[in-house]
């Protein structure tokens, strides 16, 4: 591969800006500006020059010895003072070195993948730590990048490989005594493995929530307050508030961290009968974003027939409590944090069933491989006639398992995950 290097912190001035290289002429091309190479993974002082001999700047220098590195290659990072004129020039020299090039997004990390030092599921992962924003999307993306994911996955492949051993074991000696029935291994063996899809498939989907946000909508007639309690919420005047009903004819979006849980607060039209066409198209749009909602925040009186069912989870809230007394109002704070908290404790109860996988692709490789599993159960039950099917079923159930961490089939995803990562990464 050729040698690549790229910024790997963040632009613009900083107390520290780091410069990493990776591929085979690394510590050559690191070599024509400093007067030696620090050991693996020992940090140097380091004068940087340029070809003529005038000094870059100062630097720690560190190396890392590939295979024992991020990407597997050999690595070297230069660890700069964090100027603009400074990182502008030591990327000048890299590139005038004639060894190493700029790297792609995501290049990186993409040659950790192609390398065997990451599986497809850790570099989704990595990508999702490096957007998180809270603590609940931080504590998840870290679980995936370590490997857990990928470790449970391996777990379900070894289990299917051995029932589809047994089982081809079984026609192989079709023609001779064999006394041993592998049915009842085979059955465990996919049983357990099905289980484990099921709870895992249902976790993935809160997973996801946590990894995009959670969706909390307020929902109540027009005029119940509901622009004010958003502006409470938020600590800010994200909506426009007015006495005149249905000023609110958008959804407005205001996304926040609440107690470590990334929560995105819709503010929807007051549900009537529309007055014009305008405000039918936003109350439309209200139902339907209410609806799609993980949590809906009823603000409406006492004794109110509610304008959409009520789920399970969902709050009930009487509204302008600076009035009545009793309720939320977002006027006066009164009851905020409380619904704050009620709605915090919903969704980390909620949180807490959280499986390992985060990501829609995810989904559909175990939701193909249950399917497969659901067909191949019956088939083994009816008797050895029926192996062959079912051996050739699982091939294709291991498969779907081994696209999950990106052993095969997995290209096309490539160059659409790495868009997503910097220069650096």
């Amino acid at each position: 591969m050729n040698t690549i290097f790229a910024l790997a912190s963040a632009q613009g001035r900083a107390g520290v800006s780091v410069v990493r290289l990776s591929g085979p002429e690394s510590k050559n091309v690191v070599s024509q500006f400093v007067s030696s190479l620090p050991k693996d993974r020992v940090a140097g002082l380091r004068t940087l020059s340029d070809a003529s001999g005038e000094a870059l700047d100062k630097a720690l220098v560190v190396c890392f010895d590939g295979p024992h590195s991020f990407t597997g290659e050999d690595i070297v990072e230069l660890h700069l003072h964090g100027s603009i004129a400074v990182v502008q020039s030591v990327l000048r020299v890299l590139g005038d070195s004639g060894l190493a090039r700029l790297a792609e997004p995501g290049e990186f990390t993409r040659r950790a993948l192609e390398n065997g030092k990451m599986d497809l599921a850790q570099v989704e992962g990595l990508a999702d730590l490096i957007e998180s924003e809270t603590e609940a999307q931080r504590k998840q993306a870290l679980r995936v990048v370590s490997g857990h994911l990928g470790q449970l996955v391996e777990r379900w492949r070894s289990s299917l490989i051995r029932a589809a051993a047994l089982i081809e074991a079984t026609i192989d000696f079709a023609d001779e005594d064999v006394p041993v029935d592998v049915s009842p291994e085979v059955i465990e063996l996919l049983g357990e493995v099905k289980q484990d899809l099921l709870q895992e498939i249902a976790g993935s989907r809160v997973a996801e929530r946590i990894r995009v946000g959670f969706e909390v909508a307020i929902v109540g007639e027009p005029n119940a307050g509901k622009s004010t309690l958003l502006n409470a919420m938020a600590g800010r005047d994200a909506a426009i508030t007015s006495e005149i009903a249905g000023t609110t004819r958008d959804v407005i979006e205001v996304r926040m961290d609440l107690k470590g849980l990334p929560v995105t607060i819709l503010d929807t039209a007051g549900l009537r009968e529309g007055k014009d066409a305008v405000e039918a198209l936003g109350i439309d749009l209200a139902l339907k974003r209410a609806r799609d909602a993980d949590l809906r925040i009823f603000l409406v009186e006492e004794g109110t027939e509610l304008p959409l069912p009520q789920s399970e989870g969902d709050i009930r809230v009487s509204p302008k409590a600076d009035i009545s007394g009793k309720g939320v109002s977002g006027k006066t704070g009164l009851g905020v944090a409380e619904l704050l908290d009620n709605i915090q404790q919903v969704l980390k109860q909620r949180s807490s069933q959280a499986g390992l996988a985060t990501h829609e692709r995810h989904r559909i490789s175990m939701q193909s491989t249950l399917d497969v599993l659901n067909t191949v159960l019956p088939l083994v039950d009816q008797g050895p006639e029926h192996y062959d099917i079912a051996a050739e079923e699982l091939r294709s159930a291991i498969r779907a398992l081994e696209a999950l961490v990106g052993r095969i089939d997995v290209e096309n995803l490539l160059d659409e995950i790495f868009s997503s990562f910097c220069l650096g990464k």
